[in-house]
This record gives C-alpha cells, sequence and structure tokens, in this order.
C-alpha cells in the first residue's frame, strides 16, 4: 500500500520542476531582453493601484469567508479571518499544489472553536462559490474572443451547460442528498451557507467583486509593463489566462500562467512579450500582496483556551 505522506515531496518537486521547466521554454521562446526590460520599468501608480485593490479582494474574501461560516453556526471574528486569509493567500503562492493556504485555514479555524466538518466545509463552499463565477466568466471570455471559429465557440458554451447539468443532477441524488454521506453535509451546508434565502445574494455579490478584482489586478500588472491595448482587446483574455493557474501541475501557477498569457497574446494579435511580462508583473503583485500573512506566521499557533490544539471532529 502506497503511503500518501511520502508521496507528498516528490509531488512538490515535480510541480516546482515543472513551473520551471514551462518558464524555461516561456523564456526560450520569448525574448526574454523585451520581458526584463518591461519588468525593471515598473509604473509605480498601477504597482500601487493593484496592490490598494489587492487589500480590498482579502478583505471582501475575508467577509465571505465569515459570512460562510456564520450560516453554519461557527463564529469566526473579522480580524481573524483576515489574518487567516493573509497567510493561506501566501502559503497557496509559496507552497506547491495551490490549495495548501484553504488547508491551513480550515485546520487553523478548527482548532479555535469550530468542529473540523463544518470548518472544512466552510472553506470550501467559500473558494467553490467564487469560483463558480470565474468559470463562467472565463466561459463567458472564450466566448466573445473574435478569432474563435463558431464550432469551438458552440462546443465551450454546450460543454459548459452539460456540465453544470450533470453537476446539479449529480448532487441532486437522494444518496447525495443524505444528511449522513459527505456530499449529503456539504450540499446541506451548500443551502445554508450559499444557496439559501439570505446567502444567496451576498455570495453571488461578492463573488462577482472578487473575480472583478482579480481581473483588475491583472490589467493594472499590464499597465505597470507599459501594455497600450484597449481594453477590449485586453479584457477577454484575463479570466481563461487565470484559470489555467487552477491546473494542479505547478506550484501558484507559475510558468502554466506565462506559456498561456504568451500563447493568447499572440494569437490576439499582440506580441508573447508583452504576454508574459503581464503575466509575471501580475505574480509577483499577487506575491507582494500577501506579504501580511507574514505576521501570521510570527504568531503563536492558534489555540482556544483549554484547548489540545487538535481539531474537533463533528
Amino acid at each position: 500500500m502506497t503511503d500518501p505522506a511520502g508521496r507528498a515531496p516528490g509531488q512538490a518537486l515535480v510541480r516546482v520542476a515543472v513551473s520551471g521547466l514551462l518558464l524555461w521554454l516561456v523564456f526560450r521562446w520569448v525574448d526574454l531582453s523585451d520581458v526584463l526590460a518591461r519588468l525593471s520599468d515598473l509604473s509605480p501608480g498601477w504597482v500601487v493601484l493593484g496592490l490598494a485593490i489587492s487589500v480590498a479582494q482579502i478583505l471582501v474574501l475575508a467577509w465571505r469567508w465569515r459570512f460562510t461560516a456564520a450560516r453554519l453556526g461557527i463564529d469566526l471574528p473579522l480580524p481573524t479571518a483576515l489574518g487567516e486569509y493573509y497567510l493561506g493567500v501566501l502559503l497557496n503562492q509559496l507552497l506547491p499544489g495551490g490549495v495548501a493556504g484553504d488547508v491551513s485555514r480550515a485546520w487553523r479555524h478548527a482548532r479555535i472553536e469550530a468542529d473540523t466538518g463544518p470548518a472544512v466545509r466552510a472553506v470550501v463552499l467559500e473558494r467553490a462559490s467564487a469560483q463558480v463565477v470565474m468559470t463562467l466568466t472565463a466561459l463567458a471570455s472564450v466566448l466573445a474572443l473574435p478569432w474563435a471559429p463558431v464550432w469551438a465557440r458552440a462546443a465551450a458554451a454546450a460543454a459548459g451547460t452539460v456540465g453544470v447539468a450533470v453537476l446539479v443532477v449529480w448532487l441532486a441524488r437522494p444518496q447525495a442528498q443524505g444528511r449522513d454521506s459527505l456530499f449529503g453535509r456539504l450540499w446541506t451546508d451548500a443551502h445554508a451557507a450559499v444557496l439559501g434565502p439570505g446567502a444567496l445574494v451576498p455570495q453571488v455579490a461578492t463573488a462577482v467583486f472578487v473575480v472583478a478584482s482579480y481581473i483588475a489586478v491583472f490589467v493594472a500588472a499590464g499597465r505597470a509593463v507599459g501594455l497600450e491595448a484597449p481594453l477590449s482587446a485586453v479584457l477577454p483574455l484575463v479570466a481563461p489566462i487565470l484559470m489555467t493557474m487552477l491546473v494542479p501541475v505547478s506550484v501558484a501557477g507559475w510558468g502554466v500562467r506565462e506559456a498561456a498569457a504568451a500563447s493568447l497574446w499572440g494569437l490576439a494579435g499582440m506580441t508573447p512579450e508583452e504576454g508574459a511580462a503581464v503575466s509575471v508583473a501580475y505574480g509577483l503583485l499577487v506575491l507582494v500582496s500577501a506579504a501580511p500573512g507574514l505576521m501570521a506566521l510570527l504568531k503563536a499557533p492558534l489555540a482556544g483556551p483549554g484547548r489540545t490544539g487538535r481539531p474537533r471532529r463533528d
């Protein structure tokens, strides 16, 4: 029997290697001197704007997490949620896989006062509700690309529709809705925290804001490296590029994101160097914006009064 813990270091090394290899290939393809020149002459105003948007983004994300947890009967003070979210974003940027920060949020929250199951499901639902909006935005962006053939747009629309329908039907199965099953608990909590009365509007509104903030930071990164293309040409490219970061083969999307940006920029009639430079600048902006997470690392591990430090089971 294989040991999952034993596989983790190997998987991490593979993802680091994939990021490194893809970045090497991208910089072999594009004019590296052009990319470096753009990055060395960043516009301070646009950098500050990108960082300011990131602050608002984390505030809304922390509030979403707190709201989702409260709908599940879990108390999560906003200052705690804010600090833990910053730490989660930082870990997602530094560690392979892109989910270490979310695991950290759930685990550390369960050490304070929440049972493990609800704490984990609060994180899953908070992330998933925003991801649905991002996926729909990326799909709409692909359909809006002027150089995409009609058959490709039709296939993308059909695939998205079928995917959503299959997910809804699968979750609606009686065995999935049983409260004792894993998916039954998740579905029950999803109705309480995301889909139920009083929850859907705040979840959708904040998810739209978060997705818009991701796109805005990417645009700010573009302007910071001197991108002059009109927004009408740039905006349809952003969400599909950001979606590539979800492919679990790299560290925080590095390499995959740059390859996608350089390719799509070239297909859109712009230079691959611009796409690669914008993508690198975006990655650096996100990494710098997560720096406050270091303060959470300097604090003592979370533990409530009288707690053993171990997460409680629900």
